[in-house]
């Protein structure tokens, strides 16, 4: 999804890497893993919502208040897909190097919404396609969570799905540097969520990272990623 990033608030992959970490997440004592992770157990899920805790930590906490700024908020979407395998896993990406905006950084396929989409799934649905190749007739969508205000002035709605193999993907290098999964019981497990910062404007910007490897799942990703922990947990 590309968007123009004020410079002051421009950070890479790289140099995201290289902040020292805090202490673990705010509120993460006493929280356990989700354990239930079954493509039964999370339809179910989506299919009875209950009361659960929203966290704004990252971009947002740079959003605008509410009236006319909320409403020039341009609409987007990502896929987040979980792929149903024996062990159920997240399908991400890793954005080009030469990319101006977001290079070299995790993220969940999708983009900004355009006239001809119905809904949020019908952009992340295509979005997903151009991406990666990811083919509708293997994608079973089962909810949304909230929607995610960036600093770029988009309104995100995570749309997540059950992602049924066989399925080939044909990544587009224009825009993906590589597609791969990861065990969806590690980025669920609030001991791998850090809680990390940077210096801003005499302050400090904070935001979540889930490193897994030499894959550093940081940002917006995380954020998403940190509220459907919360979702499925409760």
């Amino acid at each position: 999804m590309s968007a123009s990033q004020p410079q002051n608030l421009t950070i890479s992959t790289e140099e995201a890497r290289k902040l020292a970490p805090h202490d673990p997440v705010l509120y993460n004592a006493g929280l356990a893993p989700v354990t239930d992770l079954t493509p039964a157990g999370l339809r179910e899920r989506f299919r009875a919502p209950r009361a659960w805790h929203h966290e704004t930590l990252g971009d947002m906490q740079f959003a605008k208040a509410g009236g006319a700024e909320q409403a020039a908020y341009r609409r987007a979407a990502v896929l987040v897909p979980i792929v149903a395998r024996s062990t159920l896993s997240l399908l991400l990406t890793e954005r080009p190097a030469h990319l101006r905006q977001h290079a070299g950084q995790i993220s969940f396929p999708g983009g900004r919404a355009e006239d001809g989409d119905r809904d949020a799934a019908e952009t992340a649905l295509r979005e997903a396609g151009e991406e990666v190749g990811l083919t509708r007739d293997r994608v079973e969508v089962i909810g949304e969570l909230p929607e995610y205000l960036t600093v770029t002035n988009y309104r995100v709605t995570p749309v997540v799905a059950l992602v049924h193999p066989p399925f080939e993907l044909a990544p587009d290098a224009g825009e993906v540097a590589e597609a791969f999964e990861v065990p969806l019981a590690f980025l669920l497990d609030p001991a791998n969520h850090q809680r990390r910062s940077r210096p801003w404007q005499g302050g400090e910007r904070h935001f979540y990272a889930m490193p897994y490897g030499e894959r550093f799942i940081w940002g917006a990703t995380a954020a998403m990623l940190r509220n459907l922990y919360h979702f499925l947990r409760v």
